[in-house]
């Protein structure tokens, strides 16, 4: 529990951090919403696509406020996100910003499926921010790349479906080309974050267990039951990469 408590402690953003930032994180993530919105009702495109352009937008941008600013300035931008989500979930079915987030195939349960991986995504950062800091920023371009393209593709060419684990009555599918590109798009992310965030030095033993972190969470989002994705894909490949001391190894 001390690790917990520690964690809060320090990362509570000031009065000062909230009136300064916290409208700009407001109005950043409205934005994202916005584009996903209209991406929806304008462009036409399909749930699974608008769904995922906010996913990776946010997702993208953590690792960037993370990586520039820290976990106290990235806590006020999930609380701002956390703002825009719940208000769009407030006005409902009809709202722009709602229907950009509710997948059909989800019906009835739409909302709860909005609510699920909001708080496997809060779960997620949270153990992997508390036990390994900085490594966080692996799972968030693992979740917010390989997750996203990885519905993507099956959504638009997913041919050899099966069955996912479901926690409800709703039934869940994935492809496995869906999973293929999870685990491509997650260890292209993982070497990108490698290389250019924490200046691992480029070699076979870097790549070998860039390439295992990446399978293991291909194999996360196929085995994840329905929703909770979020949650195992942040967590696994930065508690695999955790485990070696690379710099030392190399």
């Amino acid at each position: 529990m001390n690790a917990y408590y520690s964690f809060f402690d320090n990362n509570i953003p000031t009065v000062r951090e909230i009136l300064y930032f916290g409208p700009l994180f407001l109005a950043y993530a409205i934005i994202c919403l916005g584009i996903a919105g209209y991406a929806k009702k304008k462009k036409r495109i399909k749930t699974g696509y608008s769904r995922k352009l906010f996913h990776f937008l946010i997702f993208f941008s953590a690792a960037l406020i993370h990586s520039i600013w820290g976990i106290r300035y990235l806590c006020l931008f999930g609380s701002c996100t956390s703002l825009s989500i719940f208000y769009a979930i407030y006005r409902g079915k009809g709202f722009w910003g709602y229907d950009a987030l509710a997948r059909e195939k989800d019906a009835p349960l739409e909302t709860l499926y909005i609510i699920t991986p909001y708080l496997a995504t809060l779960l997620g950062g949270l153990f992997a921010n508390i036990y390994w800091g900085p490594l966080a920023i692996f799972g968030y371009l693992v979740t917010g790349l390989g997750d996203a393209v990885g519905e993507l593709v099956g959504t638009r060419w997913g041919r050899h479906t099966y069955k996912a684990p479901s926690l409800s009555q709703v039934k869940a599918t994935r492809s496995l080309e869906g999973s293929f590109a999870v685990w491509l798009v997650s260890f292209l992310a993982l070497i990108c974050c490698a290389y250019l965030f924490f200046q691992w030095p480029f070699s076979l033993l870097s790549l070998t267990i860039l390439a295992f972190a990446a399978t293991a969470s291909a194999l996360a989002e196929a085995l994840s039951p329905h929703g909770w994705d979020n949650l195992t894909m942040q967590v696994l490949p930065v508690y695999l990469i955790s485990l070696f001391d690379i710099c030392a190894m190399t």
